[in-house]
């Protein structure tokens, strides 16, 4: 086996593989106060974690993801020279990159969801599973692996899920794009995207650059391990909806200038193959919702806009400052919360939105680079200073988003922040020898 081939039996299935429709999801945060026994909840939750290989396997839909803080790993008893060998954006953690990602204000760590952003942090397990009475017996046996054990303790629990009809909290249709891995044998979503190179997802691989990725040292503890951003997100769909309502004449231009903002009608189709009418049966095509491209045929963003919140997220082909291919990340968004009842315009004072995770190999110039520079600036695309209209950090009511059209462009202003963050988490997704390895430190 070459150095450029996936050693996909020996990599967690949750990096690479997309989750089933429908599902249901829990994240489960334990605290490590003994190292011994941090070690054994390993060697426990090691035979429930299935790799990325054998996708005949009929439980592949049914399974376990366990990602390590940095401060998780020092619990454990890793080595210096080991945890020194991690990319520094990990080994500082998200809260300390605040100022950074534009994680100000009311989205600052010291109004987080305790213990989100603090060093209690240590494990994070992520259970999957097409249903909640399926996800019930996963959560159950991750109980049992640690009831037991001196020195591990669960401090946080958040349970999330898919909505039936595959959308989030504003309504749209949500989970449309993935990209294709070179060597996963999993397609991605849009077939004009030539797949990326193995090494932006999985350490040890070459990457778009040419090069390969630093490596946790050993090798057996980095190889085939992936970086993973967590945050969970709160949505003020009450908020959302009044500003659509206030800047349209009815319900119609209601729904052009919500999909004009997302670059999506609700439905998942895409303005750049449906620009003037929303098309449900093309939403729903999982081979033709995400089947295009920005440049050939707009450029300026007539159909899409450049500030749209798809078009920040992934470029594509858009002639932007940068390199779109060398910034992508895997994306998966999970609902928490009770939705909002539609045509409610006022706030219900209940918790809803999205956990989300963000996989790949290089947190700087992926999850960091987008979240700075193209959900929270414009300069990329030549928009100042205007910020992602759905999800960017416009504070005080001062967003601003441009719609280009003939013969006068229209301006959207006063933009309110519509997604305000509860916490995040920096993690690092071990392969499965990793986590044996780490199971059985004896220093």
């Amino acid at each position: 086996m070459t150095k450029s081939q996936l050693e996909l039996e020996d990599i967690q299935s949750g990096v690479l593989r997309p989750r089933p429709s429908p599902y249901a999801a829990t994240y489960l945060l334990f605290r490590i106060d003994k190292r011994e026994g941090g070690r054994e909840f390993l060697r426990r939750l090691l035979p429930m974690i299935s790799s990325a290989a054998h996708p005949e396997n009929p439980e592949r839909d049914r399974w376990l993801s366990l990602a390590l803080t940095f401060q998780g790993l020092i619990s454990l008893g890793v080595p210096q020279d080991s945890l020194d060998s991690f990319a520094p954006e990990f080994r500082y953690g998200m809260a300390a990159r605040a100022k950074l990602l534009k994680d100000l204000g009311e989205n600052a760590p010291e109004n987080w969801e305790r213990p989100l952003g603090s060093k209690e942090v240590h494990v994070i397990v992520t259970a999957i599973a097409p249903t909640r009475e399926k996800l019930e017996e996963t959560i159950g046996r991750t109980r049992e692996a640690f009831s037991d054990i001196d020195g591990v303790v669960g401090i946080w629990q958040q349970d999330c899920y898919a909505h039936p009809d595959g959308k989030e909290d504003f309504g749209f249709k949500d989970g449309i794009s993935h990209p294709a891995i070179e060597g996963s044998g999993i397609p991605g979503s849009n077939p004009l995207e030539i797949p990326l190179k193995a090494g932006e997802f999985v350490l040890g691989y070459p990457d778009e650059m040419g090069e390969s990725p630093a490596v946790p040292q050993p090798e057996i503890l980095g190889r085939n391990g992936s970086y993973v951003v967590f945050r969970k997100l709160h949505q003020r769909v009450a908020e959302f909806r009044k500003f659509l309502r206030a800047n349209a004449a009815n319900s119609q231009e209601e729904e052009l200038v919500a999909a004009k903002m997302m670059g999506r009608w609700r439905s998942g189709a895409p303005l750049a193959l449906s620009p003037s009418q929303d098309n449900p049966e093309l939403g729903a095509d999982p081979l033709r919702n995400n089947a295009f491209l920005f440049q050939q045929d707009d450029s300026i963003g007539y159909k899409t806009p450049a500030g749209s919140h798809i078009r920040r997220m992934n470029p594509r082909d858009a002639n932007v400052a940068g390199v779109p291919r060398i910034h992508r990340m895997i994306r998966r968004g999970t609902s928490y919360g009770t939705p909002l009842p539609d045509g409610v315009l006022e706030d219900d004072g209940q918790e809803r939105g999205l956990m989300f995770a963000f996989v790949g190999a290089h947190l700087g110039r992926q999850f960091e680079f987008v979240q700075s520079e193209w959900l929270n600036d414009g300069v990329f695309f030549d928009g100042g200073t205007a910020r992602d209209p759905v999800a960017g950090a416009n504070s005080s009511k001062a967003g601003t988003f441009d719609i280009p059209q003939c013969p006068i462009r229209k301006r959207l202003q006063g933009l309110p922040q519509f997604v305000v963050v509860r916490g995040g988490e920096y993690c690092f997704l071990p392969s499965l020898s990793a986590l044996k390895w780490l199971s059985e430190l004896e220093s």
